[in-house]
């Protein structure tokens, strides 16, 4: 091989890795909580979120959980997908929906600071749960072995997940094609103490 074609051939493996560097996703801490008491508790022992960011995320989460929450035609479907007894009809879950659509019960709210740093810019997802006992996120694309504990997760983790009010709900066919809620994601999270 000439001396150029092998600068030429470092030139693209080193632009090949600045690249792929570039496109790494920020790391932001995060913390899951079963609930709103749970994040007040750790707020007032110096955790990572203020109580005014624990009311904020949670209303967020729960804002969330109404417009993007899994939507299944049956609570057979739901509870397949969600465990026994963790979904109710639409119209019990706060939004005045239809009696005959299901969706999962929230099960507990994921909190990122978005800034850095304590008293930052705080973002929140809903959690639900998975058959196995674990969590995901409301498009299933995430799940994590717990409901509370502290992670570094990436930015996109937050980003507000598409609208499933008035859509069609999940059939068993539609919930069977994408392999379930919560298994077709490709991030995974443990979460420590």
């Amino acid at each position: 091989m000439s001396k150029r074609s092998r600068r030429v051939a470092l030139s693209i493996v080193g632009v090949t890795a600045f690249a792929l560097a570039g496109c790494r996703e920020d790391q932001i801490d995060a913390q899951a909580f079963p609930d709103l008491q749970s994040c007040q508790t750790a707020a007032l022992e110096g955790g990572l979120f203020s109580p005014a960011e624990c009311d904020a995320a949670f209303k967020e989460a729960e804002q969330l959980h109404i417009e993007a929450a899994p939507r299944y035609d049956s609570l057979a479907v739901c509870e397949e997908q969600h465990g026994p007894e963790a979904c109710v009809p639409e119209a019990q879950a706060g939004n005045g929906g239809s009696g005959s659509i299901f969706m999962p019960l929230l099960a507990g709210y994921l909190i990122g600071n978005m800034l850095g740093g304590r008293s930052g810019m705080a973002r929140a997802q809903p959690l639900y749960r998975t058959p196995d006992g674990r969590f995901s996120n409301a498009t299933g694309g995430s799940t994590y072995s717990s409901n509370s504990g502290k992670a570094k997760l990436g930015a996109s983790q937050f980003a507000r997940p598409a609208a499933t009010v008035g859509k069609a709900p999940m059939t068993k066919a539609t919930a069977a094609s994408r392999g379930g809620f919560g298994k077709t994601g490709a991030a995974r999270g443990t979460y420590g103490g």
